[in-house]
C-alpha cells in the first residue's frame, strides 16, 4: 500500500475560505479515487494561509482488474451488425459465445480489462479536482487563462515516494508536478524536497509552518491566555475571531499591546469592534468583566525580544490611528441628540414601496404604543423609545460600524439624559437577531422590538415581497422567529391577527390586502415548526393544532401542542389515534357514496337517534362521546388542555369495544346511518382539540 501527498502552494488564501476548501479538495480527490476503483485506508486534509495539503494513505499500486460482459446482436443478424459489435469490443468472433436467452440466440462476449497503474491514474484525478474546486471568488493572473482563488506557485504531487508525471496548464505557463515545497514566507523561504507526509510535516514544521489548523488555534489560545494571566487579566472569548486569525498566520506568536488611555472613554463595544473588524485583535478584560486597556495581536514571525517589541509598537501605532477616528465619531455624534436626528431619517429610504425610514419609525411608534399594554409597558414610553430607535442610523459611528446600530443609539440616548428603559429599548429593538441571541425581557424593549418586526413582516407581505425557496433577502424568516421568541420566552398572551391588521392599516397602498395576513400567519406556523423541531417537538402536532384555523395566540397554541404530545405518548392516546383513523377511513369511504354524515342539527342530542342503538357497545360509545363532547368544550373554553385530553382518553375503551362488537355497515339503512353518525360524532369531538388526520406515525 502506498501514500499520495498533494500540496497546492499559492499566495495567501482568504481565511474565510480555507476550511471549506480543504474539505472540498478532500471530497473531490477521494470521490474520484473511489470512482476509479482505488480504495484507501485514510485521507486527511490540512490548510494554512499559503497551502492546501492532502494525504491519502493505503492506496494500491494499481487499479483492480475488471470483467465486463456485453450482449451483442442475434446470431442470425446481418453481417454488418455483427462486425460493428466486434469492432466496438476489439475482439474476433472466435472469442464470442452463443447463448439462448429465451428470446433467441445472441452473441455474448466477456471483456477482461486490466487495471492501470495508480501512478498513471492519479495525475488526471488531481488536475480535475484542482479545476473543480468551488471557490466563492476566483481570479486570473499574468496572461494565464486559468482561474483560481489566488495565484498558484507549485503543485507538490508525490506518490509512493516518487513525483508523479504531469502538470497543470495555466494558459501561458505550466505548473509541472514537483516534490519540492517551501516553508514560512520570510523565516524559511528556501525549497525543501520531501518524499512522504512524515518528511513533509517534519520539514515544514522546522521551517516555521504549523500545518494543522487546530494546532494553530490551540497555540494562539494557550499563549494569549498566558499573557493575560501574567497581567491579572482575562482573554475575551471570541471563537469567530480565533477561527479567522488562525487562517492568517502559519507560525502564530501572540503578543500583548496597550490601548492609549485617551481612548478608554469611548464605549467599549466601539473599541472591541474596531480592534476586531479592522485589526483582528483580541480584546482583554479585567476580572470584573470590564474592558482592559490591553489587546492581543497574533504575529506571523518567530518570537524574538527585539522583533516582538517592534511588532507590538507598530500595531499600537496603527491602532492609535484607528481609535482616533472612532473617538472623533463619538465626540462628533454626541453634539446632536437622537431627537434632533429624526428628521434626517426622511432622507433614508426603507424600501421603495414602504417609504422612508421616517415613515417606518412613525408606523412602529404607533404599533409599539398599542402593544405596550399587552406586555406591561407604558404606552407613551414605548412610543417615545420607538421614535428614537432608528435615529442612530444617521450617526458617523454607525456609518463606520453598521454592526453597532441600536447599541450606539443607547449610548447617545443616555448621554442626552433619556430614561434607561428607553435607552435599553433602542439597543434591543433589533433583538433577537438569531437563535442564540439574547431575547429582550424588559416590557418597553419587548414592545418596540415586536413592533419593529411586525411592521417589517406585514409590510413586505402586503406588497408581495415574500421569501421563496432558500431566498429571503429581507430576513423575514429571522424577523418571524424573533417575534415568536419574544412571545414564547416572555409568556405573552397576544393575538397576532389584530396586530397584523393594525400594522397593515398604516401602510400606504396595503388596503384590501387582508389575505396577506392569513398568509403571514401560515408563515409564522412554518417558522414555529422549525423553532420547536429544534427543541424536539414534532412538527405534525403543530400542524394538527394550526389546522383548526384562527389560532394566533402562540402561548395558547403551544400549551395545546404540548398537551397533545403528552397525550399521544400514552397508551390511551396511541390507541385512540388508531381508533380515530379506523373511524375516519370508514367514514371517508362511505362519504364518497352517500355524502357527509355530519348532522346539521345544532345540538349533539339531535345528531344521533339513541332509540335505535341496538347493542350495548353502541350505547356505551354514545354516552361516552356525549359526555366527552361537553367536557372538552368546557375545558377548551378554560384553556385546560390537559383536562381536555383526559376527557378524550375516556373514549378509548368505548371505541375499542364498539369496533370489536359492532358491524357499522349493517343491512338496515337507518341503523347503518346512525352508526356512521356516531363515528362522525367521535371524529368531531376529537377534531375540536386538533386535526388528528395531520398526526403522523
Amino acid at each position: 500500500m502506498a501514500e499520495l501527498l498533494l500540496e497546492l502552494f499559492s499566495e495567501e488564501i482568504p481565511a474565510r475560505m480555507q476550511a471549506r476548501a480543504a474539505e472540498d479538495l478532500k471530497g473531490l480527490v477521494t470521490g474520484k479515487l473511489k470512482a476509479a476503483g482505488l480504495e484507501f485506508s485514510s485521507a486527511d486534509a490540512y490548510v494554512t494561509p499559503r497551502r492546501l495539503t492532502l494525504v491519502v494513505d493505503g492506496l494500491p499500486d494499481k487499479q483492480p482488474d475488471v470483467s465486463e460482459e456485453r450482449r451483442g446482436p442475434r446470431v442470425d443478424a446481418p453481417e454488418k451488425a455483427i462486425q460493428g459489435f466486434l469492432g466496438s469490443t476489439g475482439l474476433t468472433l472466435d472469442q464470442c459465445e452463443k447463448r439462448d436467452t429465451g428470446k433467441g440466440e445472441f452473441w455474448f462476449v466477456v471483456i477482461e480489462k486490466k487495471g492501470a497503474a495508480t501512478a498513471d491514474v492519479l495525475p488526471e484525478i488531481i488536475l480535475s479536482s484542482i479545476r473543480e474546486l468551488p471557490w466563492p471568488k476566483s481570479m486570473r493572473w499574468g496572461r494565464n487563462t486559468f482561474r483560481w482563488v489566488r495565484p498558484l506557485h507549485h503543485i507538490l504531487a508525490v506518490f509512493d515516494g516518487a513525483v508523479l508525471d504531469g502538470g497543470l496548464d495555466l494558459g501561458e505557463t505550466q505548473l509541472t508536478f514537483t516534490g519540492e515545497t517551501r516553508g514560512h514566507r520570510f523565516l524559511a523561504p528556501d525549497a525543501v524536497t520531501v518524499g512522504s507526509f512524515h518528511e513533509y510535516r517534519t520539514e515544514i514544521g522546522g521551517a516555521f509552518v504549523m500545518l494543522d489548523r487546530e494546532d494553530r488555534k490551540e497555540a494562539i489560545l494557550a499563549e494569549a491566555k498566558a499573557l493575560c494571566e501574567a497581567e491579572g487579566l482575562v482573554l475575551r472569548d471570541d471563537p469567530g475571531l480565533l477561527d479567522e486569525v488562525c487562517g492568517l498566520v502559519e507560525w502564530p506568536v501572540p503578543l500583548m499591546g496597550r490601548i492609549d488611555a485617551e481612548f478608554m472613554s469611548v464605549p467599549p463595544e466601539v473599541l472591541v469592534t474596531s480592534m476586531r473588524s479592522h485589526q483582528k485583535y483580541f480584546a482583554v478584560e479585567k476580572p470584573d468583566g470590564t474592558l482592559a486597556d490591553r489587546f492581543i495581536l497574533v504575529s506571523n514571525m518567530a518570537s524574538e525580544e527585539t522583533r516582538n517589541a517592534n511588532i507590538t509598537a507598530g500595531n499600537e501605532k496603527v491602532l492609535r490611528a484607528r481609535l482616533s477616528d472612532a473617538k472623533f465619531f463619538w465626540d462628533q455624534d454626541r453634539a446632536v441628540t437622537l431627537a434632533d436626528r429624526r428628521d434626517a431619517l426622511r432622507d433614508v429610504k426603507f424600501y421603495d414601496k414602504l417609504g422612508t425610514m421616517a415613515d417606518k419609525v412613525e408606523r412602529v411608534s404607533q404599533l409599539a404604543a398599542e402593544i405596550a399594554p399587552m406586555v406591561g409597558a407604558d404606552a407613551d414610553t414605548a412610543r417615545h423609545a420607538a421614535t428614537l430607535a432608528k435615529a442612530d442610523l444617521t450617526t458617523g459611528m454607525v456609518g463606520e460600524f453598521p454592526e453597532l446600530q441600536g447599541l450606539m443609539g443607547r449610548y447617545y440616548a443616555l448621554d442626552a439624559g433619556e430614561d434607561a428603559q428607553v435607552a435599553d429599548a433602542i439597543a434591543q429593538h433589533y433583538s433577537p437577531v438569531g437563535p442564540t441571541d439574547t431575547c429582550p425581557t424588559a416590557p418597553v424593549s419587548v414592545a418596540v422590538a415586536m413592533a419593529d418586526k411586525i411592521d417589517t413582516l406585514v409590510g413586505f407581505f402586503a406588497i408581495g415581497e415574500t421569501p421563496t425557496g432558500s431566498k429571503d433577502p429581507f430576513a423575514l424568516r429571522r424577523a418571524a422567529l424573533g417575534v415568536i421568541r419574544l412571545i414564547i420566552e416572555n409568556g405573552l398572551r397576544i393575538s397576532l391577527l389584530p396586530l397584523f391588521a393594525q400594522a397593515r392599516a398604516r401602510i400606504a397602498g396595503a388596503e384590501g390586502a387582508a389575505e396577506a395576513d392569513a398568509k403571514l400567519l401560515d408563515f409564522f406556523a412554518d417558522r414555529l415548526k422549525v423553532h420547536l423541531r429544534e427543541q424536539g417537538v414534532r412538527h405534525d402536532l403543530i400542524a394538527a393544532v394550526f389546522e383548526l384555523g384562527g389560532e394566533d395566540d402562540l402561548v395558547r397554541l403551544l400549551a395545546r401542542v404540548h398537551a397533545l404530545a403528552d397525550f399521544l405518548a400514552t397508551d390511551d392516546g396511541a390507541n385512540l389515534l388508531a381508533g380515530y383513523r379506523r373511524a375516519s377511513n370508514i367514514l371517508r369511504a362511505e362519504e364518497k357514496k352517500d355524502g357527509p354524515f355530519s348532522a346539521t342539527e345544532e345540538t349533539f342530542a339531535d345528531r344521533i337517534d339513541p332509540s335505535i342503538l341496538a347493542q350495548a357497545e353502541e350505547t356505551a360509545l354514545y354516552d361516552a362521546v356525549r359526555a366527552a363532547d361537553t367536557e372538552i368544550g368546557n375545558h377548551l373554553a378554560a384553556e385546560a388542555f390537559t383536562s381536555a385530553m383526559a376527557s378524550l382518553s375516556n373514549l378509548r375503551g368505548p371505541i375499542d369495544a364498539f369496533f370489536d362488537a359492532v358491524t357499522v355497515n349493517a343491512d338496515d339503512a337507518a341503523l347503518r346511518t346512525n352508526r356512521l353518525r356516531l363515528l362522525d360524532a367521535v371524529r368531531t369531538a376529537m377534531g375540536n382539540i386538533a386535526d388528528f388526520s395531520r398526526v403522523e406515525g
